[in-house]
């Protein structure tokens, strides 16, 4: 070989290491690529997209994972995961991780792998301003009740009371906008997005909240089976919780709705659903 081709040959090694090198960043630690991260855009103080911009509870924890993941805010791409497409974002790879109202279950476990639990929430009942609905004790016969296809809420009420009438919608803001103009009854689905939605301008006087809670919603943060990110990302979630930046990330995006946090469930212990 002429020492031209040697040259050549060692360039393309070297070319070849670098390549490599920069696109090894997937496992506990971050990448040069960044993150994409699958979120709600409809949910008030939990995961809103408004222009260019992303805000809510869950927005945040992931902002605060991908740090703990050597990925800064900027190098994020937000992606849209409506509740019944969350299992399928993760495996075919079109996001690196969910942070979007995500509540653990066995079901789920056997297709994708969870950090956390990060937060605690509880299943409640979202209604009219002038319904006389006050909980789930009341008699829901002949109510028409909304959720969102997919999720452990649909589930959950139709367990609770199977003759219900159930209208299972694409995103929770769609059912807001019926409760409101009276065409739905009742919203159900985790007390934490009952009360952003209650707290919208375009609902303030319009809707309420009824009843206590009458669930456990385990958040975790869904990743592709086995990932290796996951107990690193629960080592972060812990220091979330120990130096009072889970509290202020709450306090910030859920206070204006006057949000009370169940502080019996809350902080949870991170771990064992990897």
């Amino acid at each position: 070989m002429s020492k031209t081709n040697l040259r050549i040959a060692a360039i393309a090694a070297i070319g070849a290491l670098a390549l490599s090198a920069c696109g090894n960043g997937g496992g506990d630690g971050g990448s040069e690529d960044g993150l994409k991260i699958g979120i709600k855009f409809d949910q008030p103080g939990l995961g809103l997209k408004d222009g260019n911009n992303y805000t809510g509870m869950d927005v945040e924890v992931a902002k605060k994972v991908a740090e703990g993941l050597g990925v800064s805010a900027d190098k994020i791409t937000w992606v849209q995961a409506p509740s019944p497409q969350r299992e399928q974002l993760l495996k075919t790879g079109q996001v690196d991780m969910i942070v979007a109202t995500y509540s653990i279950t066995d079901k789920r476990k056997e297709e994708v792998s969870f950090a956390g639990p990060y937060f605690v929430a509880g299943q409640s009942l979202l209604v009219g301003a002038d319904s006389d609905i006050t909980g789930l004790d009341d008699s829901l016969d002949g109510k028409l009740v909304c959720s969102v296809a997919g999720s452990t809420s649909a589930q959950k009420i139709k367990d609770e009371i199977p003759g219900v009438e159930l209208q299972e919608y694409n995103t929770y803001s769609e059912c807001a906008t019926q409760v409101a103009n009276g065409t739905l009854d009742v919203l159900t689905t985790d007390d934490t997005i009952l009360a952003g939605y209650a707290a919208q301008d375009a609902y303030k006087g319009k809707l309420k909240l009824a009843g206590d809670t009458f669930s456990e919603e385990l958040y975790g943060i869904g990743l592709p089976k086995g990932s290796d990110r996951c107990e690193k990302i629960n080592e972060v979630v812990t220091k979330m919780w120990e130096d009072g930046s889970m509290e202020k990330i709450i306090g910030d995006t859920l206070g204006p709705a006057e949000f009370q946090y169940n502080q019996e469930l809350n902080p949870p212990t991170a771990g064992g659903n990897c």
